[in-house]
């Protein structure tokens, strides 16, 4: 068999990571359901906590599922490491407070999810830490906004919901002329679309809940560390003993000794166990989620009702270049965003709804709508729901694996009810 690293991305998203000699031939990893693990020898264990081994010790700190996922992962990114936690948030969190301390600023797009943004403005400001938002494809503004306090770079590859694309290549070359990470997250790509750390980018982030687990089962996120940013610059004194601990693995080794071990972002093995089930038709399942969407978003510009269609498949979207730059010829995404003609009409349409299912998620094998602004972002002040492009009119809508035609006969029957 050949080497993982030359197989195709359809081929290394079943194959990577596996390890059956390890599982007694078993080609998916045991569910490792113990809090702790024992140990041969006093000196074994002295050793562990040391660093000086691998071997496991107890589930906030790894467990072997867990780890057998984050192979799979950084694998996929063309990554060095990966540490998989309780959640996409508990990702974003444990790879910023890695890098941040009282007084410290980073720039980030300001197309940005909901507890992204709420996380950045409000959490992180109680800590005296500043975030310059920026628009996210404008990339003579990112620029302008770094100074001397700046610690990262941050952008989200496709913008939720706002669907605006940034030029990461172009990022990456601003961030590291200033001696700067890129930190990105991926969620609505996934690696089968987009691998940032090619492009550039030192540090990937997903919301593994989405499109790589796929079935609406299991919560997680990950962090995954492109191992190439050099910690000794200028700018990050406070590395050096990282760097002297794990070299060009220093960023996730304070990512996981600092943060996630201590603030207790550990995910259930189990999650990790049906993560790695769904990963093994992610490719099929993004071919099947973009093919219908790119065929949503063409019927909804058509429907008299529909005001507006935000889709980066449409020739008219201003990200439409970019995004065939940086995803080439598989696609754009299985989301989309489309306006009706107000708050109103969008309750009376998702209540019409048979098939597809209204909830608070994404990247599900089912398609999924939600209306953000009287949902997610209720509770924020109108001029920020308007900053982020958060509008009375708006629907998003997550696109499944279901048949296309079942899908547009759906929502042709709610757009009818409207008249």
């Amino acid at each position: 068999m050949k080497k993982i690293d030359t197989l195709r991305f359809d081929s290394k998203v079943i194959h990577a990571g596996q390890s059956p000699e390890d599982w007694q031939g078993a080609t998916l990893p045991p569910i490792y359901q113990s809090a702790s693990h024992s140990h041969p020898t006093a000196e074994n264990l002295s050793a562990t906590f040391s660093g000086k081994t691998t071997d496991h010790i107890y589930m906030r700190l790894t467990n072997p599922t867990n780890r057998a996922l984050e192979e799979k992962l950084a694998a996929l990114e063309n990554g060095r490491g990966a540490v998989f936690m309780s959640s996409g948030m508990a990702a974003i969190t444990n790879a910023c407070m890695a890098l941040l301390r009282s007084g410290d600023e980073f720039v980030c797009g300001n197309s940005l999810f909901m507890s992204t943004y709420l996380l950045f403005k409000n959490v992180f400001g109680k800590y005296n830490i500043t975030p310059r938002m920026v628009e996210s494809t404008d990339m003579a503004a990112l620029e302008a906004a770094i100074n001397d306090k700046t610690r990262f770079v941050y952008l989200e590859v496709i913008g939720n919901p706002k669907m605006d694309i940034p030029d990461l290549r172009k990022a990456s070359a601003i961030a590291h002329r200033h001696g700067l990470p890129l930190l990105v997250d991926n969620t609505l790509a996934s690696p089968y679309l987009c691998r940032p750390i090619e492009l550039g980018a030192d540090v990937v982030i997903h919301s593994t809940t989405k499109y790589l687990s796929g079935h609406g089962d299991a919560t997680g996120g990950v962090v995954i560390d492109g191992g190439k940013f050099d910690w000794q610059q200028g700018r990050f004194p406070d590395m050096q003993p990282f760097v002297d601990r794990k070299g060009p693995l220093a960023y996730l080794d304070r990512v996981w000794r600092e943060h996630h071990i201590n603030y207790g972002t550990t995910a259930a093995p189990l999650h990790a166990y049906l993560t790695m089930v769904g990963l093994d038709t992610l490719a099929l399942r993004m071919e099947r989620h973009m093919a219908n969407t790119l065929k949503v978003a063409e019927f909804l510009r058509y429907r008299p009702e529909v005001t507006w269609v935000n889709y980066a498949g449409l020739a008219s979207h201003p990200g439409n270049r970019t995004a065939r730059e940086q995803f080439g010829e598989k696609g754009f995404g299985g989301l989309l965003a489309f306006g009706l003609k107000d708050q109103e009409t969008c309750f009376r349409f998702i209540n019409r709804l048979q098939m597809i299912y209204h909830l608070a998620n994404l990247g599900d094998c089912k398609s999924l709508v939600i209306h953000p602004y009287s949902s997610q972002y209720v509770s924020f002040p109108e001029e920020t729901r308007a900053a982020l492009s958060i509008t009375p009119d708006l629907i998003r809508l997550s696109v499944g694996i279901e048949a296309a035609a079942d899908i547009i006969a759906d929502l042709s029957q709610a757009l009818d009810g409207l008249r």
